[in-house]
């Protein structure tokens, strides 16, 4: 298929994506904020507000306020803006289904990005998965689009060997 195809699928494909984690951040600030816990599907599914300044699982939120940025604003946005421009650059040669994977994880860290640079670092975060006392950490849309976007690549770039031919 054509490439500019390719570029307006990855383009449009962020600005959906970010456009989704805006509105379920903003639902979830209106709707959950200091409130009570929802469940759904006999608490394996479960809505409560928090807000994380951090990376996945708090991890870094403990940290001095400039290193913060530098380590989870600015080098993840340089990262980032190098991946929009090496697919751009480089869409001729992807699938669609990678294409889309790299719009993913591309919308997913800017919506996060988004968060820290207009909320002092805090990102909302909404969602939890998990039976009985084993849970995950408390996520969003953008970290569901990370996540599902590195999933996709790991089985859309495995390896492909040719099986033997018989002989």
């Amino acid at each position: 298929m054509k490439t500019w195809i390719k570029i307006f699928l990855f383009c449009i494909s962020s600005f959906v994506f970010i456009g989704c984690d805006r509105a379920t951040k903003d639902l979830a600030k209106e709707q959950l904020k200091d409130k009570e816990t929802i469940s759904y599907f006999h608490d394996t599914f479960r809505l409560e507000y928090a807000e994380n300044t951090g990376a996945a699982m708090s991890f870094g939120g403990k940290l001095p306020k400039t290193i913060s940025i530098l380590l989870l604003s600015i080098l993840p946005f340089i990262f980032l803006i190098i991946l929009f421009g090496y697919t751009i650059k480089n869409a001729n040669q992807f699938n669609y289904p990678k294409i889309f994977c790299i719009a993913l994880i591309f919308a997913g860290g800017i919506g996060n990005i988004i968060d820290r640079i207009l909320f002092d670092r805090h990102v909302p975060d909404f969602m939890n998965l998990g039976i009985q006392n084993i849970r995950t950490g408390i996520f969003n849309f953008a970290d569901v689009c990370v996540s599902l976007g590195a999933l996709g690549l790991v089985f859309f770039y495995r390896d492909k060997k040719e099986s033997p031919k018989p002989v």
